[in-house]
């Protein structure tokens, strides 16, 4: 037993570095939850600042703007979860049936090089194939003889870009985890069906399918704790002041709030209980997991 604990002791010290950094970006600046309840001014800290109790929550609860606000984050987050189910499920299946290894792999290749790019750098070529006046997309649009399409402009057209725009980086990501749902299916089922005469439309739907099903589960219950979280680092990069209606949600609202009006105690309220409800909804979302994928952390 002190052997192997000894064996261990080299495993256990390599994750010194990564509990440090959890401890000191996480759970020590978990601390300045206190400004929510406080007229929090920079001058005087934590420790000086007036007491209001819950004054900011009311404030909150008033504002006319924050039930848009809401309703856009678990609107755009909803849409993200489904299409983010959907389209990984149908590529993988997609995929699947391609008998050349090597253009299997290429198209993995080209649909998960997104994964690795930043907003940052995606939100520049959006913006210029989206734009309507030079932008590639609005083009074919009149070239098809459709009016332009302001998609990062208008409030009816901005929430279904932010949608599509993700799932085309996230996507290739998710793929992988259903090909390898797909893979670990006893082959000897696609024998058997093929002598029963199945074509490969009944062997996805009564194989491939039922096969992916826990993991899809798994990654359906698992999704359901970010509801509150709709991209920030997307939406912040792709919005405007004309698309506030529909594209503000909770986290470019406290980030307006606290660093560009200032006001830190109403923007740390606002994060303070959407993280509350998060780990509500993701305490939630592993109970699910395990009732009905049999999934646990520990």
């Amino acid at each position: 037993m002190i052997k192997k604990w000894r064996m261990q002791i080299p495993l256990h010290l390599m994750l010194i570095p990564g509990l440090a950094a959890i401890l000191i970006f996480s759970y020590i600046p978990m601390a300045g939850v206190v400004i929510a309840f406080q007229k929090f001014v920079p001058i005087k800290g934590i420790f000086g600042s007036d007491w209001v109790g819950l004054e900011h929550f009311r404030y909150m609860m008033q504002l006319p703007n924050f039930s848009q606000i809401l309703w856009n984050t678990v609107y755009i987050a909803s849409m993200k979860i489904i299409a983010g189910i959907i389209v990984p499920v149908t590529i993988a299946l997609l995929l699947n049936e391609i008998r050349k290894e090597a253009y299997k792999r290429m198209i993995q290749t080209l649909i998960y090089l997104p994964y690795f790019l930043s907003w940052v750098i995606l939100s520049g070529i959006l913006i210029d194939i989206l734009s309507p006046s030079r932008g590639v997309v609005n083009q074919f649009i009149e070239w098809l003889g459709f009016d332009n399409i302001f998609f990062l402009g208008s409030n009816d057209w901005f929430p279904y870009t932010l949608v599509i725009s993700n799932e085309w980086k996230e996507f290739g990501f998710s793929t992988i985890v259903y090909l390898a749902a797909l893979a670990g299916i006893n082959p000897s089922l696609y024998e058997a069906a093929l002598v029963d005469g199945a074509n490969r439309w009944k062997q996805t739907l009564h194989i491939s399918l039922p096969g992916m099903l826990p993991i899809i589960v798994l990654m359906a219950t698992l999704s359901i704790g970010s509801i509150l979280n709709a991209g920030f680092e997307q939406v912040f990069n792709l919005y405007g002041p004309a698309v506030y209606e529909s594209g503000d949600i909770i986290d470019t609202f406290v980030y307006r709030t606290g660093l560009e009006e200032a006001r830190y105690g109403l923007a740390t309220a606002v994060g303070l209980l959407k993280s509350v409800v998060s780990l509500l909804l993701i305490s939630v979302s592993y109970f699910l997991a395990y009732r009905f994928a049999n999934y646990r952390i520990f």
